[in-house]
């Protein structure tokens, strides 16, 4: 299906201080893993100043953003500050962007902005991408993407699309949602570079998932759901390089508290290239 390499990232979303947020980031690049990714907010914190701290420690580690909330911010001035991480990183930022998660009203509000509905931030998040790709000198453009309309614009503009799953995605749905992206990025497919964001790997119970996906982890790993990697490397190795094979992922993220065992499967398969 593709012959892109596999690439493998942490999304961080906790920095209790800069000391922290920069030893996880040299971690990140010492583990070997390619990307280190910050939530937006980060447990409170504003993303877009704490990316190039994470890059001023590393020298390989590409950082970005998983993934901007449009809505929060001025679409120039958002602009600006991502040409500048593109250029001060010497290439090595990446940009999420999306249209804001549900429930967002209230920060929002916080920052002074509007939050409207989902029609209205689709509309505004297209213009901003249209700035922001106004010229080539810029960062890739990833994008989380689940329902039609922003399956359709992932496909015309991103340059890395992550299939967002419900919790629950079965193979034969997450096949689906692939063949249905396919048929919409036509030309362009093999310009895109295809991903996916875990939620877990292993079975063992996780409070944090279990209280945003509404299920723990023994149920979605016993369920075959794709949102689980299985903890035994060769066996994730498997289950990526079957990934890659049926639906053309090859970049996957997982939340930063597993990075020791994602770096373990990452090593496992890197050993087989």
């Amino acid at each position: 299906m593709t012959s892109k390499s596999f690439r493998f990232g942490i999304v961080a979303g906790f920095s209790p201080d800069l000391a922290a947020w920069t030893a996880q980031a040299k971690q990140v690049e010492q583990l070997g893993l390619d990307t280190m990714l910050a939530t937006d907010p980060v447990a409170g914190s504003d993303p877009l100043t704490l990316v190039p701290a994470a890059a001023a420690v590393t020298s390989t580690l590409r950082v970005g953003t998983f993934v901007l909330a449009d809505p929060f911010r001025d679409p120039r001035q958002l602009d600006w500050q991502v040409r500048t991480l593109h250029r001060q990183t010497g290439g090595r930022f990446e940009l999420g962007l999306g249209a804001g998660r549900p429930g967002a009203d209230d920060h929002a509000r916080s920052l002074g902005r509007d939050y409207p509905g989902m029609a209205q931030r689709i509309e505004r998040l297209e213009a901003t991408i249209e700035l922001i790709k106004s010229t080539p000198d810029r960062p890739k453009l990833l994008m989380a993407a689940r329902g039609p309309k922003m399956l359709a614009l992932a496909a015309r503009e991103a340059d890395i699309v992550t299939f967002s799953w419900l919790p629950r995605t079965t193979p034969d749905e997450a096949l689906s949602i692939v063949d249905k992206f396919r048929e919409l990025a036509g030309a362009r497919l093999g310009e895109i570079e295809l991903a996916v964001n875990l939620m877990a790997i292993g079975d063992e119970p996780a409070p944090h998932v279990a209280r945003f996906a509404g299920v723990d982890v023994p149920e979605l790993a016993a369920s075959g759901a794709v949102t689980v990697l299985p903890a035994d490397p060769g066996q994730a190795t498997d289950t990526l390089l079957g990934w890659r094979e049926k639906w053309g992922i090859s970049y996957a993220t997982v939340n930063s508290g597993y990075l020791q065992p994602f770096a373990a499967i990452a090593r496992s398969l890197r050993a087989l290239a």
